[in-house]
């Protein structure tokens, strides 16, 4: 068996993360003979058949997802290793890139960055803001450094800081809900009333679904900001964070209609990152100046008597 080069291992890689070879070279900015021919060879000098041709589409045979498996984690290492090697050799990141969820106390969040990011004007700091699963996705694409919203905390990718609980809250505006409806509120009968609900904003992730009544009439949403503005005004009802709508609920220009059917829920806010990613010094110092921040943070968001 001839030893294999990267470049080959590179194309079949992305055949079977495409699903095609097409794909695969646009992917790489290669052609699609040169991905084709880089898989045949690769073939070749295993002495394995990698991919099934027979159909409309490739598959990998069960050689090539056994093969597979093990390959990623080499190409994990060396992805790795040319990151760390390019942060080497510029010193401090010239930029940063942060993804805000859509369970960020924003205020809180942006002054805790701004007070570290005045200390770094070397670095320019991207923000971007997503909602349910854009962050995650952004996280594991390569497109964030770091990311602030809730995680999955089982995934040994990720290492994370606890920052906050975030309870939501279902809430409505005064008259929205007939006085006659009977207490407690169940789903069925929120069947009948607009839920306002928040646009997942990834792009090619499975569809996360939070807090919805099946068959009840929808108004989406980007924000937490728009769907405030929307029960507000009576448009329609849905779950809020607690910290956007204390004073509300202590005003009475917001109802909660929390219940035994419709209970809430306290998701956990948290900066997270790549475990298996190395950092830069600037990303680790972020690291460290959210660590310091946080039981401010939880302070600022304790409901108060």
């Amino acid at each position: 068996m001839a030893d294999f080069t990267l470049h080959d291992l590179q194309c079949f890689d992305a055949v079977i993360r495409t699903g095609g070879f097409q794909p695969a070279a646009a992917m790489l900015h290669r052609s699609h003979p040169a991905v084709f021919a880089a898989v045949a060879r690769l073939e070749r000098q295993l002495d394995l058949v990698l991919l099934d041709r027979s159909g409309y589409r490739v598959r990998a045979t069960k050689a090539g997802l056994s093969f597979h498996r093990r390959a990623q984690s080499m190409l994990r290492e060396l992805e790795g290793l040319r990151v760390h090697a390019a942060q080497l050799s510029m010193g401090e990141e010239s930029e940063i890139h942060v993804v805000l969820g859509d369970i960020c106390p924003r205020p809180q969040v942006l002054g805790m960055l701004g007070r570290f990011f005045a200390q770094c004007p070397g670095t320019r700091l991207h923000l971007h803001f997503e909602a349910v699963g854009g962050p995650w996705e952004r996280l594991f694409d390569d497109k964030a450094d770091l990311i602030l919203h809730w995680i999955d905390k089982g995934d040994a990718r990720v290492e994370w800081i606890d920052l906050s609980k975030v309870p939501f809250i279902p809430v409505v505006a005064p008259g929205f809900l007939p006085e006659r409806i009977e207490r407690p509120i169940t789903l069925e009968k929120m069947q009948a009333f607009t839920q306002c609900v928040m646009r997942d904003t990834a792009l090619h992730s499975p569809r996360q679904d939070y807090f919805v009544v099946e068959g009840a009439p929808q108004c989406l949403v980007p924000d937490q900001a728009m769907k405030k503005e929307i029960i507000l005004q009576g448009l329609g009802w849905g779950h809020l964070p607690r910290f956007l709508i204390a004073e509300e609920l202590r005003g009475g220009q917001l109802l909660s209609i929390a219940g035994s059917h419709l209970p809430g829920r306290t998701d956990e806010l948290v900066v997270a990152r790549r475990r298996d990613r190395p950092h830069g010094p600037i990303a680790n110092r972020l690291w460290d100046h959210l660590q310091q921040e946080a039981p401010a943070l939880r302070r600022a968001l304790e409901p108060r008597a």
